[in-house]
């Protein structure tokens, strides 16, 4: 049996439902009572990356406080689908239950489930895509390993999901090192095309370049995304502080000559734990 979940969640899911309502409502709040689906995209977008910006930092707190956002977020988009007589929440949450039901046989079928405790997570993962797929030819879709990535994930990430999704029917390299040589080649590629004077095919040739490290990322067991997000931040973090050096200092780095400032980032470097 599955862990106590502790005080029902329903009560407090239905109060902020309560609120959204309220906030629609004639003699609501007049900006909720402006925005459109179009409008709430950034919003939805922006408390995404916020969600992933507290687990990045194993903040649990502000975990908390996200997550609460991300979830009003779906509700106010499922309240502009009530009032326009398309689905509620409920129909949503519904929706949900069922797909989570339906694509885990192995957990809530009726059958035997001596032979599901020996399935492993890439068997799992197998029978996901099938069920996935049958369901696409269900509703009369063209079959399409691809065509459910969203097209709207960042790049990195999307590349990342299209070799891993194009893995499940064996389109992929056999070990790490194929896919290195395969980065090693398109980086030879790019600094071909930048000899010839090329900047379409430069740009071209960098985004192979891209695509190779995503899906070597991803034979390595890493997210690029998540890799790429965390890089970025050492480096932020480590330009401040070289800003920081050097306005203590009383100089502005537009005026330190370049040597020196890589001496100083260097010793920032050093001094990190």
């Amino acid at each position: 049996m599955p862990e106590p979940a502790g005080p029902s969640s329903g009560p407090k899911f239905e109060r902020l439902v309560d609120i959204m309502r309220t906030l629609r409502a004639p003699g609501g709040c007049p900006w909720d009572r402006e925005q459109t689906l179009a409008s709430l995209r950034p919003f939805v977008l922006e408390e995404a990356y916020e969600v992933l910006d507290a687990i990045d930092r194993a903040d649990a707190a502000a975990l908390c406080d996200e997550l609460g956002d991300l979830i009003f977020e779906a509700i106010f988009l499922a309240q502009l689908c009530a009032e326009e007589g398309r689905f509620t929440i409920a129909d949503a949450l519904d929706a949900a239950a069922a797909k989570l039901i339906r694509r885990h046989p192995h957990v809530f079928g009726d059958g035997d489930r001596a032979g599901a405790d020996e399935l492993t997570a890439a068997d799992v993962k197998r029978r996901w895509e099938e069920i996935k797929a049958g369901e696409r030819e269900a509703a009369g879709q063209a079959p399409s390993l691809l065509g459910s990535v969203p097209p709207t994930l960042p790049a990195l990430l999307r590349a990342y999901r299209i070799g891993k999704r194009a893995a499940t029917v064996g389109f992929d390299w056999k070990r790490p090192d194929d896919v290195l040589r395969k980065v090693r080649e398109e980086l030879a590629e790019v600094e071909a095309a930048i000899g010839q004077g090329a900047p379409d095919a430069v740009e071209d040739e960098i985004g192979d370049l891209l695509f190779a490290v995503a899906n070597l990322a991803r034979h390595l067991g890493i997210e690029p995304e998540g890799a790429l997000s965390r890089a970025t931040r050492k480096f932020s973090d480590r330009f401040a502080a070289l800003e920081q050096r050097f306005q203590a200092r009383g100089r502005a780095l537009r005026d330190v000559p370049a040597d020196e400032m890589d001496r100083a980032w260097t010793a920032i470097k050093r001094a990190e734990p």
